[in-house]
């Protein structure tokens, strides 16, 4: 499986991660301050790795920002983006589970390197339950909808 995974910062959070990730066998493209040195904002970092899951480039993402909201909001604004910001397990099961997500968000402030473990094991293990399907046709169909206002 290959993940784009961003953050506006390098943190002890985002080194942990990878190293997870690489742990796991998963192929990992870096983006914002994880591929470069400086601070990449935010707005930019989550609509670049949402624009590579959502080519399929990417099969998901992994995002990070201070809170976690930014990123989420910007990733979600790609057509085809299901991103999920989770503090714990069971909201990464469930966003798998029921939404099947394709980009998991963690805040960098709120995050430790315990939970975020129990997240991505909850990630990782967790299939879509296909009989949610009809739910995320409806939210496709209410996707389409606006982007045809825009």
């Amino acid at each position: 499986m290959k993940i784009a995974m961003g953050s506006d910062e390098k943190t002890y959070l985002t080194d942990f991660v990878i190293k997870e990730l690489k742990k796991r066998g998963y192929k990992i493209g870096l983006f914002g301050s994880l591929k470069s040195s400086k601070k990449i904002p935010w707005p930019d970092v989550g609509a670049e790795v949402a624009e590579k899951v959502a080519s399929k480039e990417y099969d998901q993402g992994i995002l990070f920002c201070w809170t976690g909201t930014g990123v989420s909001i910007v990733a979600n604004k790609i057509p085809g983006i299901r991103a999920a910001l989770c503090f714990n397990a069971k909201t990464a099961e469930g966003a798998r589970k029921w939404n099947d997500a394709n980009v998991l968000v963690m805040s960098l402030r709120l995050t430790s390197e315990n939970v975020a473990k129990e997240i991505l094991n909850a990630w990782f293990s967790t299939k879509f339950d296909d009989k949610k399907s009809s739910r995320l046709r409806k939210v496709a169909e209410i996707e389409k909808r606006y982007l045809k206002e825009a």
